[in-house]
């Protein structure tokens, strides 16, 4: 399902060599494609199922993408959530906003351009997020 040729640690590395570089981040943090391949290298790092990235420049005033990924059980989605919040906090500097941690079965994570969803497969079934967001093509291609 993943597009990315490069393995979840390539993709880390280069996120974070990247943001390093003075002439690649701004001085507020990494750019938001550096934010989105550290956030998709966290996820298949920790083994994220069915991760599906929605590019939502020009059509969304709060964020520039959303990622929708799978945990296979409660406790996968709260380890996935916790690794992901801390790797931002070492990429950017800042704790990002994090709600659902504590049930773990729809974890939000805004990391400011990127905000990423990670459910139980039941719990994203039933909200179905990708059919609101994704272009009626698009879907058809994620499924």
């Amino acid at each position: 399902m993943e597009d990315h040729v490069l393995t979840g640690h390539v993709l880390a590395a280069h996120a974070l060599a990247a943001a390093a570089t003075p002439e690649a981040s701004t001085p507020e943090g990494p750019s938001s494609q550096e934010l989105l391949d550290a956030i998709l290298a966290s996820l298949s790092d920790d083994k994220a199922e069915d991760i599906v990235t929605i590019d939502l420049r020009g059509r969304s005033a709060f964020a520039d993408h959303m990622v929708i990924a799978s945990g296979r059980s409660t406790r996968q989605v709260t380890a996935i959530s916790e690794k992901l919040s801390d790797r931002l906090k070492d990429l950017t500097g800042t704790k990002c906003k994090v709600e659902g941690k504590d049930a773990g079965d729809w974890v939000l994570i805004d990391a400011g351009d990127v905000i990423v969803h990670v459910f139980r497969p039941e719990v994203r079934e039933f909200y179905q997020l990708e059919k609101m967001w994704l272009p009626a093509e698009a879907d058809a291609r994620a499924h």
